[in-house]
């Protein structure tokens, strides 16, 4: 029997990659090393573009890589998969098909995470790559939950991709350009919750006005992640 719970397929981005472990450390309650997560975490940085496997429907590159993953991950006997990459859960019902593992659904597990915090009917925005929002992914959820779901215009969704991009190229990304976005979707759009649907957009440090809207999906992961792997969660300090 193996002594890894957790295995991550990452890399998509790297940063995103390394802000989930970093994350994952964080928020596990625990008082010595041996007492944290024993993790595998793949950082398959090569892994295709998923927004481009989506909107060209060029899937099976994508999904070859993604099952030669799994395969390993079993090879080396994980309990749980964790994918931090919105955009590829786009392929959840494939991925889930091509392994006995237990895939930890983050979109689905966010959708339950708003329902739950701000009820039935809670209008939903997000924020998230081309291919998040063409996939239709938190759409579905929301409707599944019965809440309301809100996608920005094409001039806003143009200006989330920019700052997604910028975070990939290593380049700056404007904290306070951000935070507008996502101020104009609760008070344009009379959003009562902000989704952050791009593991991207988990690096930036938002104020507490505009955080106090935001539900970041790699949070909602995190904690997922730490709960299935047997752990406990360390409430947040302020």
């Amino acid at each position: 029997m193996s002594n890894y719970e957790l295995g991550v397929i990452g890399g998509m981005g790297p940063l995103a990659t390394s802000m989930f472990y970093e994350r994952i450390i964080e928020r596990t309650l625990a008082n010595c090393d041996q007492e944290h997560l024993n993790m595998i975490i793949f950082n398959h940085a090569t892994m295709p573009d998923r927004t481009k496997a989506i909107l060209s429907g060029e899937h099976q590159m994508f999904l070859e890589q993604m099952k030669s993953d799994l395969n390993a991950m079993e090879t080396l006997g994980v309990s749980y998969i964790a994918i931090p990459c919105n955009t590829s859960h786009y392929f959840m019902e494939q991925i889930k098909a091509m392994t006995y593992l237990k895939v930890i659904d983050m979109v689905e597990e966010t959708a339950l995470a708003i329902r739950q915090r701000f009820g039935v009917g809670a209008r939903v925005g997000i924020l998230a790559t081309h291919g998040t929002i063409f996939s239709g992914t938190y759409e579905k959820a929301c409707t599944a939950n019965d809440l309301i779901y809100i996608k920005p215009n094409p001039k806003m969704q143009d200006q989330v991709m920019k700052v997604i991009y910028d975070i990939k190229a290593d380049c700056f990304a404007d904290v306070h350009e951000f935070e507008s976005i996502v101020m104009s979707m609760v008070n344009d759009y009379q959003c009562d919750a902000v989704i952050l649907a791009c593991t991207e957009l988990s690096i930036i440090q938002l104020g507490k006005v505009a955080s106090s809207f935001c539900v970041d999906a790699m949070d909602v992961l995190v904690e997922k992640s730490i709960v299935y792997a047997g752990k406990k969660v360390k409430d947040h300090v302020e």
